[in-house]
């Protein structure tokens, strides 16, 4: 087992090296959190494009140790606002199809960074600054990872262009690749801010390129484009309080589940009696979140509601310890793997959690000419039931899968940030390794280490993937319940599972940090 990482002046963790060093090079000339994050960011953008991109989205938490709050920044896009329900196209199973222009919403990420630095950045480094490692790294070639060349290489097909190949193949590992093309895109945002990204002529080959493949996205869509700061939801855990953004993400269902489970005594570790009640709260509140999580501009979310005390043991009520429900309808409460994770805190104790992502495997695969990135095929998160709060509509959010979180003491101080990416499998890492953390005093690497189970949250009675290294008596226990168990899927192997990123820090200032060794970054200490 790989041992946490300690630190006292800060720390950064996230899934490539090359990012981390850009992160911990931030904290070590005086950055915040944020500063950090925004270099980390930008530099997964180029080591790790089959996950995000600039032409996707981000959410981030930020801890303020000054004020001791908590605020979340929604960097997600909206459709394009010349596109009704009935014209969105639809694949044979009446979803927007992944590769369609109709999936591409208005990319986030972008402004999102400025947005970031604007309100906690420490004012010592601009954002032109802070692509610095990212445009040497698009510009002067990175060295491919083991992780990002097999994902690289698994999902070439999905691209609609060779930009972002070597004469058609996927890089190998240990390869040196450039992108000259983003390096671009980089320098003129760099140079020109927000607006060289959102208008003008990289906005209209974006637009260019989602019309070409049937979408409806125009200029004025990215122009009008704006993040948005939005109050964290959260509820109890134990002697503590994990922190999610808001609807559209897909964080309620984490906060759901975990407060359910708040309510019970949990079996130890490694136990079918643990997986089966953590499947149990998981599936009661991805049938919630799957219903009423859309755009709160367009359709009320009762958040409050569903996290009421009142509301939560109704629910708990329906989990049966004996076994796996068949049946899971969302509840009336009275009154969706192509992302990065990163996480940082500085010397004062602040704290920022990352999310961004292109939702697929380099998202709807359409690579605007010339710009060196995908769009995201985040369109693919609505509903095309006009009955569904979710539903789609013009100039709307979708259910966002990408999830950052962040875990504060009874007494409001930081624990630390974290996460774990992978679309719906985030939620279900959320608990995971909160329960890990909390309920079994594990280290942040312990905690990342052990096997994980993934849920298939769009059907009642889904399957469940158990990880390699699961202990039989787990498989075997879960089956006797009545759970339909797939051990170590032979397709996507361990992708399946996530990987995430953990900093915790303690009340003397001293980090403790973990990485996942299912992805090729690390941790570093500032």
């Amino acid at each position: 087992m790989t041992r946490s990482t300690l630190g006292t002046g800060g720390m950064v963790a996230c899934s490539q090296r090359p990012a981390s060093d850009a992160g911990v090079a931030v904290l070590r000339a005086g950055g915040t959190a944020a500063d950090a994050s925004v270099a980390m960011d930008a530099v997964l953008h180029v080591t790790e494009p089959t996950s995000t991109s600039l032409g996707g989205d981000m959410f981030a938490l930020y801890y303020d140790a000054r004020t001791a709050r908590i605020t979340a920044l929604n960097g997600s896009g909206r459709a394009p606002r010349d596109r009704t329900l009935d014209a969105v196209a639809r694949d044979d199973d009446g979803q927007v199809p992944q590769r369609h222009g109709d999936a591409v919403t208005v990319p986030g990420v972008c402004a999102a960074w400025f947005d970031l630095i604007a309100r906690h950045g420490s004012g010592l480094m601009s954002v032109a600054r802070l692509l610095e490692p990212a445009i040497h790294a698009a510009e002067s070639g990175f060295v491919v990872a083991p992780v990002a060349a097999a994902v690289w290489e698994r999902n070439l097909p999905q691209l609609h262009s060779d930009e972002l190949t070597v004469a058609g193949r996927a890089p190998n590992a240990g390869e040196t690749f450039c992108n000259p093309a983003l390096a671009g895109v980089l320098r003129a945002i760099a140079a020109g801010g927000r607006d060289a990204f959102y208008r003008g002529q990289i906005a209209e080959r974006i637009a260019v390129a989602a019309r070409a493949v049937g979408g409806a996205m125009t200029a004025a869509d990215l122009a009008s484009h704006q993040s948005t700061w939005e109050e964290p939801i959260s509820t109890a855990y134990r002697k503590f309080r994990v922190w999610e953004c808001p609807p559209n993400g897909q964080g309620l269902a984490a906060l759901l589940a975990l407060a359910m489970l708040d309510g019970l005594s949990l079996a130890p570790p490694s136990t079918a009696e643990r997986a089966h009640v953590q499947i149990e709260a998981l599936r009661l509140g991805f049938a919630d979140a799957r219903w009423y999580v859309t755009d709160p501009a367009f359709a009320s979310v009762p958040v409050t509601e569903l996290l009421s005390p009142e509301y939560i043991a109704s629910r708990r009520e329906r989990i049966d310890l004996t076994r796996a429900a068949t049946d899971v309808p969302h509840g009336s409460p009275v009154g969706i793997p192509g992302t990065v994770y990163h996480c940082a805190v500085d010397a004062a104790g602040n704290a920022c959690s990352v999310v961004s992502s292109t939702f697929a495997s380099f998202g709807s695969g359409i690579v605007p000419a010339g710009l060196g990135f995908t769009l995201q095929n985040r369109g693919c998160g609505f509903v095309l039931d006009p009955r569904h709060p979710n539903a789609y509509a013009p100039g709307k959010r979708p259910y966002h899968t990408i999830i950052p979180g962040m875990l504060t003491r009874d007494d409001g101080t930081l624990w630390g940030p974290f996460g774990v990416m992978g679309g719906p499998m985030q939620p279900q890492g959320h608990l995971q390794v909160v329960n890990a953390l909390v309920d079994d005093g594990a280290t942040p690497q312990d905690a990342l280490d052990r096997p994980r189970f993934f849920i298939e949250p769009e059907r009642e009675g889904g399957r469940v993937y158990l990880e390699t290294g699961t202990p039989t008596a787990v498989a075997d226990g879960l089956r006797a319940r009545g759970h339909d168990i797939v051990v170590d899927p032979p397709t996507t192997g361990r992708s399946m599972f996530g990987r995430g990123q953990i900093i915790l820090r303690e009340h003397d200032g001293s980090l403790v940090g973990g990485s996942d060794h299912r992805a090729d970054g690390c941790v570093l200490p500032a």
